[in-house]
């Protein structure tokens, strides 16, 4: 299932987290479950309209990814004490991030729950670090950097903001004046801050992607792609890379066939597994890198994914291709030498079109592969599938040949 921003934040809030606050803060607990049905939305929606530039993202994503990594998912309690908490260090970080918004804040959730005002400050003390952890848990396992969270965000801006009780005033208490013009506000946001961290973006490509040709072999390739050109103006065949279509629903994928290794300018490999197996791949491609760093001594991260570079899905759909199934079946053979070896799959779009229907579509794609290779015998090694939609770019989303890097389905190794 696509991950829901506030639903994962809501889940945490369980009776008996709910009935400690209300003997901690001495309100009855109908009341305290009411303040945190408007606490968690609130708190979400203030954290919205702080992602308003390239710095606010990165703000958000430092302190979230803090958060994650506190230990305060895990402890919740502790923040039921105002002073001397474990987490005073966090809870300082957060004040920081939202400023006097959370004084307004629970000015409302008070009078809209009948909770002290005191005791409403203490639990947006609670709701904002704990949103935060979630977002930034989120935000390590799907390698999320600024402008994959701008995107995130404005995916679940919808929900957010449906979830705000009718009779809480928190627009005012955040300065937008009516919750109706909070949509298009935040809109305008999220299209100014894609648009200033697209620079840093195109940084995040990854190094194990990065082309090594010759300059004749370029010149080669260009010289194939002009071809490709003029043969398509004249009805003659698809083109040799991957390059899904958009419409206002849902992200399109034509089926193409890879090119072959020489005319693409790649250069093929044996790549030799533990077990005596040899598979067939290209040099810096999802097989040659996962093998290799199995072999190293790298460290676990959270952080690295491997991108399935010879993978396509048949158009508008999460049916994997008869052609694309040689790098599933590699995938498997490489699980089966390794046998300790875990990995998780990921799917990703580019920005263009609905972003609900990205995150769909990329949880459709990601859960194929998942049970292809789960058909291939290797279950027990599988950590699951997420679909994350339109965020962690790779690159930035200004022209169809980045777009196409953020169109893809990535392996991210959790145990070897």
């Amino acid at each position: 299932m696509a991950f829901n921003f506030i639903s994962a934040v809501n889940n945490l809030f369980g009776s008996e987290l709910l009935n400690k606050a209300a003997s901690a803060f001495g309100e009855n607990e109908t009341a305290i479950q009411k303040a945190i049905s408007g606490a968690v939305p609130s708190v979400l929606t203030g954290l919205l309209t702080r992602a308003d530039s390239a710095d606010g993202l990165q703000s958000i994503l430092n302190v979230a990814k803090n958060a994650g990594s506190s230990g305060i998912l895990g402890n919740l309690t502790g923040l039921l004490g105002s002073e001397g908490s474990s987490f005073s260090g966090l809870t300082s970080m957060v004040r920081n991030l939202f400023g006097d918004k959370l004084a307004g804040i629970a000015n409302v959730i008070s009078g809209f729950s009948g909770v002290k005002e005191s005791s409403a400050s203490s639990l947006l003390n609670m709701v904002a670090p704990a949103a935060l952890g979630v977002l930034g848990k989120h935000a390590t396992d799907s390698n999320m950097s600024t402008s994959g969270l701008a995107s995130f965000l404005s995916s679940q801006k919808d929900s957010i903001l449906s979830a705000i009780p009718s009779g809480l005033n928190i627009a005012g208490a955040l300065g937008l004046g009516s919750l109706s013009g909070i949509g298009s506000k935040l809109s305008s946001f999220f299209s100014g801050a894609e648009t200033q961290v697209s620079h840093a973006a195109a940084h995040e490509v990854k190094e194990a992607r990065k082309p090594n040709w010759l300059i004749p072999a370029i010149l080669a390739v260009a010289a194939f792609a002009l071809l490709l050109y003029i043969f398509k103006g004249c009805g003659g065949g698809h083109d040799a890379v991957v390059e899904p279509k958009h419409d206002s629903t849902e992200v399109k994928q034509e089926e193409i066939k890879p090119a072959p290794p020489v005319e693409s300018g790649r250069e093929s490999l044996k790549v030799k597994l533990p077990d005596g197996t040899e598979i067939d791949a290209y040099k810096g491609g999802i097989e040659d890198m996962l093998v290799a760093y199995l072999n190293s001594n790298d460290a676990i991260s959270k952080e690295k994914w491997f991108d399935f570079d010879d993978l396509n899905f048949e158009t508008g759909s999460a049916t994997i291709t008869q052609s694309s199934m040689k790098q599933v079946q590699n995938i498997a053979a490489i699980l089966k030498a390794f046998s300790k070896v875990k990995i998780k799959i990921g799917g990703y779009t580019d920005n263009t079109g609905d972003s609900v229907a990205n995150v769909k579509l990329s949880q459709s794609r990601a859960d194929a592969v998942f049970a292809k290779l789960k058909e291939l015998g290797s279950e027990k090694q599988l950590d699951g599938a997420e679909g994350y939609g339109p965020t962690h770019f790779v690159a930035p989303n200004d022209t169809e040949e980045n777009k196409k890097k953020n169109r893809r389905i990535s392996v991210n190794v959790r145990a070897k």
